[in-house]
């Protein structure tokens, strides 16, 4: 069998023999069938066949493998085996003389090696356009294969596969979050009775996602003093999907432990600063929202500091009358203090004084305060401290009145305090005769023989004091005559009632006696 290279011009020689030279009486060449759509690789039959009167010459040029499988008058049929692309076999005949052709036209199908959708970024912007690539490999003929775009089930876009890579612009929106898109050829070979063949790609997931231009809402303090723990919190609406979003806090390279709620399309994360010595100075608290390939943050200035309440030393705290004592008010660097009854002085983190102690400061409370700003924010703390004086009992006027005036039959109370440091004990007891005790600060029924004059003695650690306090019982001294005259009034009220009483019952007894003569006189004087 000659080369291809040999044969290759053959046909092209035959035809323009054909054309040339028109057989005569009608005699020409017919192949069966005159085109065929066949799978790549396959196989077929081709019959050639010459219209003349006599014996005809008959071939088939073709650079395919060919095979003679049954002759006859006129005609022959060749199988054609292992077809790999298009060609157009050239049946041929010599009828008496006169060259003429015909050409079977071969067209090869295949279906593509491999379709595949390339793969889609991790996150894409709801809004902006994405670009979508099925790639596919083979597929023949290419005039007759399409590439759909498919969202699911749904198919989006289609065109003819020109090149290995056919492209499709989708607008992203919230819709397509969560969608499979896949790729899909279609070889439509209906027209030719062979059907419809399609192939399909591994679909992909596409995410979608909106995250807003607009910066988090950060609230958190300004300041915060060593030891403390504060609440601080950031919120960010208008996201989408809004669970997909993750939120990081930040105190400088501390990452805070933060608990994140998601609602439709917001999120609010929460958190607590624990300030502590080693950072205290002013931080950088930061809130970042991270969704797809985006993030929006939020800086905030806070400032930790230390600032411990005033010393406030009184030396010593307790003291007896007379004694001087040393008032010492001391805070932090940075402070100003100010304490109380101290004199105008520079302003500084120090001041004292000194005090002569008198009975007047037992109990004298001391204030120290002292003011810190911090990042613009003036802060005050106050240290307060009590003074104990000791000192002797005191009973005066207005604790222990000297005269007191009760009247008899009454309930008083007998108040005579003292003074002191420490309380002194007081005791009040009658001047002279057997000297008996008037309670004091207790209620008592006045009776006159209370009446008289006291001493009453305040007892201390101090030493001790008295007091003569005079206690008068007042009283009426008519009092049993007074009596006597009301019992001899009720008494006489009660004779003359029971004389009255007792002489109307008499008359009465006398009227009906009076009626009951009458009566029978009558009865006497009258006739029978």
């Amino acid at each position: 069998m000659a080369s291809s290279a040999a044969r290759l011009p053959l046909p092209a020689l035959f035809a323009l023999l054909g054309a040339l030279l028109p057989g005569t009486g009608g005699a020409q060449t017919s192949v069966d069938p005159p085109e065929d759509i066949i799978p790549r690789g396959g196989s077929m039959q081709v019959t050639c066949r010459a219209s003349c009167d006599g014996n005809a010459v008959l071939g088939l040029e073709t650079p395919l493998t060919k095979k003679e499988v049954a002759n006859g008058i006129n005609w022959k049929t060749y199988e054609l085996s292992d077809i790999q692309e298009d060609s157009t076999p050239l049946c041929f005949s010599n009828c008496n003389g006169i060259q003429s052709t015909a050409s079977v036209t071969l067209i090869v199908y295949s279906l593509p090696k491999r379709v595949e959708l390339a793969p889609l970024p991790p996150w894409q912007p709801v809004g902006e356009d994405l670009t979508l690539r099925c790639e596919v490999e083979g597929g023949a003929p290419r005039t007759n294969l399409s590439v759909l775009l498919l969202r699911g089930e749904e198919e989006l876009s289609r065109q003819l596969a020109e090149g290995e890579t056919a492209e499709f612009t989708l607008l992203a929106s919230r819709g397509d979050h969560g969608a499979n898109f896949s790729c899909r050829t279609e070889l439509d070979l209906r027209p030719k009775n062979r059907g419809l063949f399609q192939n399909s790609s591994v679909p992909r997931q596409l995410r979608t996602f909106v995250l807003p231009k607009t910066h988090p809402h950060l609230v958190s303090p300004r300041i915060m003093e060593v030891g403390t723990q504060q609440h601080v919190n950031c919120t960010l609406d208008g996201l989408f999907p809004a669970s997909e979003a993750q939120v990081h806090l930040v105190l400088e390279d501390h990452r805070l432990e933060t608990t994140v709620e998601y609602n439709k399309d917001s999120l609010l994360a929460t958190a607590y600063i624990k300030a502590n010595t080693e950072e205290e100075g002013t931080q950088q608290l930061t809130c970042t929202v991270t969704l797809g390939n985006q993030s929006q943050w939020t800086l905030e200035n806070v400032t930790i500091y230390s600032f411990p309440a005033p010393i406030l030393t009184l030396s010593p705290p307790n003291v007896s009358e007379g004694t001087v004592v040393s008032v010492e008010c001391k805070a932090c660097a940075g402070a100003v203090v100010t304490l109380q009854g101290a004199p105008a002085g520079p302003p500084g983190p120090s001041a004292q004084f000194l005090l002569n102690a008198t009975s007047n400061d037992d109990g004298r409370i001391f204030l120290c305060s002292a003011a810190l700003e911090v990042a613009g924010t003036v802060l005050r703390k106050n240290t307060t401290q009590e003074l104990r004086v000791l000192y002797g009992p005191r009973l005066e006027e207005s604790d222990c009145p000297r005269n007191w005036t009760w009247q008899e039959g009454s309930q008083e109370t007998l108040k005579c305090e003292a003074r002191g440091n420490p309380p002194p004990k007081v005791v009040c007891r009658r001047k002279g005769g057997n000297g008996s005790s008037l309670p004091i600060r207790k209620q008592i029924l006045v009776k006159r023989q209370i009446s008289g004059t006291y001493m009453c003695q305040a007892m201390g650690f101090q030493g001790e004091v008295t007091r003569e306090v005079v206690v008068n019982v007042t009283y009426n001294s008519n009092q049993v005559v007074t009596i006597i005259l009301v019992a001899a009034a009720v008494t006489l009220i009660s004779v003359c009632t029971a004389a009255y009483l007792y002489n109307r019952q008499r008359k009465i007894r006398e009227y009906k006696l009076q009626k009951a003569r009458e009566a029978n006189a009558m009865k006497l004087n009258t006739p029978p």
